[in-house]
């Protein structure tokens, strides 16, 4: 393991290298500029997966099918937390153009995606409030598969302040549901535009039985 650590900071501080001077040929005028030494510390330090990990919905390299399923039920939420009602799609007038292929809607559904199945589902179990039926969404699977990092994403991308807690941090249940409390119910001071938080609890396999 020793090895393996010495190995990779090596041939991190050798790319990093390349890229000092790669941008140091290409901006002559920036030569006399020093960065501070902090940044150079951090980014020597920072580990690959934190450095390279993805920030916008397009980055993503998880199950397409898994991300846009995600996405759909957060986005459920719209009308309730940010007053927006969903766009109404307009029927395309190739389908009004020829009538007689009109088919029935079991026959319909017959060559409809997966997505745009499970995305009519999903639309068709809100309740009287217009949220969702299902108030959570569980992302299960192995470890380093990309689940935080795709709840990060998706609450970003649908315009929320994402919150994240370790449930197997806090083994008692009144504590577990104080940082709940806290942070469903805190609000961000960074900026006047303050956004609604999405709440992520990683490990939730390691919360209090009673709890759950």
């Amino acid at each position: 393991r020793r090895h393996v650590l010495e190995a990779s900071q090596q041939l991190t501080e050798i790319i990093n290298s390349c890229l000092e001077s790669e941008t140091i040929a290409e901006s002559p005028e920036l030569t006399g500029e020093a960065e501070p030494a902090d940044e150079e510390e951090s980014a020597l330090h920072c580990l690959w997966v934190d450095k390279f990990t993805p920030r916008r919905y397009m980055e993503l390299l998880s199950d397409d099918y898994t991300n846009r399923c995600l996405l759909k039920w957060l986005k459920l939420w719209d009308t309730v937390v940010f007053g927006k009602e969903k766009a109404v799609k307009k029927a395309k007038p190739s389908a009004e153009a020829h009538p007689p292929f009109n088919q029935p809607k079991e026959q319909q559904n017959k060559w409809k995606t997966k997505f745009q199945l499970t995305e009519e589902i999903l639309e068709a179990e809100l309740d009287q409030h217009k949220r969702p039926k299902y108030k959570v969404a569980l992302l299960c699977g192995p470890p380093g598969l990309g689940k935080t990092t795709l709840a990060h994403v998706i609450a970003k991308h649908a315009g929320y302040n994402a919150v994240e807690m370790n449930a197997s941090d806090d083994r008692s249940p009144e504590v577990f549901k104080t940082r709940i409390e806290a942070a469903t119910q805190m609000k961000s001071v960074l900026g006047a535009n303050e956004k609604p938080n999405c709440l992520i609890i990683d490990e939730i396999d390691g919360a209090p039985a009673v709890s759950l």
